[in-house]
């Protein structure tokens, strides 16, 4: 239980500061015996308060869009959340398990690369509409895996907007916990997260102290040394998951 804790907090603080905690508590439960189904379900309902926390922290600090608005902009990341936690219920167990080290590849290249792929596909200035599509659906990513998924949304935002992703963190944090929050409330009443309380109560106790300090400290640290932990964490798990698939 107290390394769950401690896993829930580097969780929290890790998506506080630029996304990548869900690889730490992911790893953490499915390392205490928990089916990766389970286990991602238990993450997003888990790290909802803690991204909630972030939230309110950064309250005085949102700068979103003005086409489409920042409320549309939520909209599309309920919607969108709420589709993909409903997949990942739908779908057999068996194609989680199997996609699960595939989606953590995917995402840690999104961290490692993400800046430059955002400078290589630089779309131009699409309308409200694309934006919109473009959440909707790495909105129902976020739903169903959400490893990443804050961090892919500020490579979009960046591609196809002015908003800068320095000032666009807040922004994140706001729409990864609207994504959380609809997956979050299918999963407590479709999935089996309340099977082991507590597992539950710990990641998200620790969630919420990580998402609360991540916040502030994120003011502090060295925006390379904090990238550089997110993306050594993704790298591990991704290699642990890989392993526990096909060793």
């Amino acid at each position: 239980m107290l390394l769950i804790l401690l896993a829930g907090v580097a969780a929290g603080a890790l998506n506080a500061v630029g996304g990548g905690g869900s690889f730490v508590a992911l790893a953490a439960l499915v390392a205490a015996g928990m089916p990766p189904v389970t286990a991602n379900a238990t993450t997003t309902v888990a790290l909802l308060p803690g991204n909630a926390t972030s939230a309110w922290v950064y309250r005085r600090e949102l700068e979103g869009f003005h086409r489409p608005s920042p409320a549309r902009l939520t909209l599309a990341s309920v919607l969108g959340g709420a589709l993909g936690a409903g997949l990942l219920l739908v779908l057999p167990s068996a194609s989680f398990d199997a996609a699960v080290p595939w989606l953590l590849a995917f995402a840690t290249v999104v961290l490692a690369f993400g800046k430059r792929l955002t400078a290589a596909l630089r779309l131009g200035r699409p309308g409200p509409a694309v934006i919109l599509a473009g959440q909707f659906v790495l909105a129902i990513y976020g739903g169903y895996f959400g490893g990443a998924v804050g961090l892919m949304m500020l490579a979009f935002w960046t591609a196809t907007t002015t908003l800068d992703p320095a000032r666009g963190n807040p922004l994140r944090v706001v729409q990864v916990a609207a994504v959380y929050l609809t997956a979050a409330v299918i999963f407590v009443f479709a999935a089996d997260v309340l099977s082991q309380p507590l597992h539950l109560v710990a990641l998200l106790a620790g969630a919420v102290i990580g998402g609360y300090a991540g916040a502030h400290l994120v003011r502090r640290l060295p925006p390379t040394i904090l990238r550089g932990l997110v993306l050594t964490t993704a790298v591990l798990m991704t290699g642990l998951f890989f392993v526990r698939a096909f060793g």
